[in-house]
This record gives C-alpha cells, structure tokens and sequence, in this order.
C-alpha cells in the first residue's frame, strides 16, 4: 500500500496563512502526474512552525482533496510522546491511510527510550504508523536493531530511512524483512535503496518533478533496473539541487520558479535562499527543461 513515490507536499503560504487554495492545487498537479502518495505536515511541510490548529487543517484538506485517490500518510510526529500521540489520534480521526512520525528530536533518548516512544503511540492509536529516521535533524540515529524490535509490533508498518547509510538501509531490510517497508527520505538514494529491497521513497523532488520520480519507482518495482537506472541519474541533478540550502526553501523557490505556487514564503526561521543558490537552482531547473531559459532573466 505504500510502496513508490509519496511526495512530502510543501505547505504553500500567503501573507502568513496557509493557501488552501494553493494546497488543492499543489495536490491536483501531484495527481495528474502519477504520485502514489502524499505526505502533509512533514518536515518540508514545515510542520515545525504550524499550530496544531494549522497542521489538522493541512491533514484535513489534503484527505478531503485526495479523496482516496492515493494514499494520504499525515505528519504526526513530535519530541512529546504525548503530542505525537494527540497528532496521530487526529490522522485517524480525518481519515489518513498511516501516520509518519519523527523520532523525538533534540531530547536525544536512548535506543530503549526510541523504542517505547514507538511503542507507546502504536498502542494508543490503531492506524498504521511508519517510522522517519533522520538523525542530522534529530540527533540520535534509530538503529537497526531497534527498527527491528519495533518491526514486531502489528502497526509499524514502515519506516523512512534517511541517516544517509546504505549499510543501515540494507541492515533494516535485512533484519527486518520483505513485509517491512523501507522508504528512502533521501531522493538520491532511492534507486539504490530500491536495488537492495526498498520499496520507495517520500520525496521533496517530487514536488517538481512528480512524473518522474513516480516512473522511477514504477521502474524498480518491476524489477526494470537498467531503465530505472537511466532515469536516476536524470533525477539525480535535482536531488542534490534541491539541498543547496536547508529543506524546503529550495524547493519553494524552484515551484515558485515554475508557476506551481503563487508565493514561495517561508515561515522564520526559514528564509528564502541567497542569490547565489537561485542562480545555480535556476541552471538546474533550466537544464531539466522545468522552466525555460528566459525565465533565468532577472531570477
């Protein structure tokens, strides 16, 4: 069920709100273009900086609008066990298909306090619940043995992997299992993740490339690795394109660029990216036939 590529949606904002007429959109344009799932309120859904009033509105509209059409996982994670369970019970009350949960970020528990954070939402709260492991915005790293432990419990289905370790990618798929879904967080990572036994990826990319990154996905799941291959290192150019800067300023600019949004506001303590990375977003983009070369006039 969640298998290819889930797109972690931006939250589009005008003069500080949500545009949530600008979200519809954003949604629409994923799914004329293939993505097999959606993601609100992920970290590039800068769910950091959203009331809890605001993050319920964005998993709301992206299940109302996506209307079962693909799966919708909502961002339901927190450093508060508690919190992370009061967003988790709000997926499954508005309909989310799974709840993506952070591991507690800057508490830094141990690998034991890791697991019984887990647990303790899993057992509060039956919908099915994958795992984001990424231990340079949390810092501290799940460990594969931990993954494991937790792979036993019925509604951890998942986890997102993006430590950055294809030897910790392929541990977890060993370990754990082909009915365990890995999923990379890292875009450049998803064709050799998917070599090895992942089934896909929750994607920025896909925000401007969705097509794409959903053939990818389509490719290495029918086992068709050379074809897969070629479209990578298409891909690969806006994988690390995209990271010049911190997630999801970038990305905000490039679909600015494109006409996908009308506004690329961010929310401080994220600011728009310096003249220096939009040039070189602004190459990237060009080079992919995303926008024209005139556009690069005045960017």
């Amino acid at each position: 069920m969640f298998e290819g590529a889930t797109v972690a949606i931006v939250t589009p904002f005008s003069n500080g709100s949500v545009d949530e007429a600008g979200l519809r959109n954003l949604i629409e344009f994923q799914l004329r273009n293939g993505t097999h799932g959606i993601v609100p309120c992920g970290t590039t859904g800068e769910s950091p900086t959203l009331s809890f009033e605001e993050h319920e509105r964005v998993v709301a509209i992206t299940i109302e609008q996506t209307n079962k059409r693909v799966p919708v996982i909502a961002g339901a994670g927190s450093n508060s066990t508690e919190e992370a369970i009061r967003l988790t019970r709000y997926a499954k009350k508005a309909g989310a298909d799974a709840a993506l949960l952070i591991s507690p970020y800057y508490n830094k528990p141990t690998q034991e306090g890791l697991f019984r954070h887990f647990e303790t939402v899993a057992k509060s709260v039956d919908i099915p619940i994958i795992m984001y492991n990424i231990p340079g915005r949390t810092a501290v790293n799940i460990e594969p043995a931990t993954i494991a432990r937790l792979a036993k419990i019925d509604n951890i289905v998942g986890v997102k992997e993006a430590a950055g370790s294809m030897k910790q990618i392929i541990d977890i798929i060993d370990l754990c299992g082909p009915d365990f879904t890995v999923l990379s967080g890292e875009d450049y990572l998803t064709y050799p993740l998917m070599c090895v036994g992942g089934k896909g990826v929750i994607s920025v990319v896909s925000n401007v490339a969705p097509r794409d990154m959903a053939e990818l996905c389509n490719l290495s799941l029918a086992g068709k690795f050379a074809e897969a291959q070629k479209l990578f290192y298409k891909l690969l150019p806006l994988c690390y394109g995209l990271f010049h800067e911190t997630n999801p300023a970038p990305v905000k600019a490039a679909m600015g660029m494109m006409g996908l949004m009308e506004s690329d506001e961010l929310r401080l303590p994220l600011v728009p990216i310096s003249q220096a990375t939009r040039d070189r977003l602004v190459k990237d983009l060009e080079a992919y036939g995303l926008i024209p070369k005139s556009a690069a006039k005045g960017a």
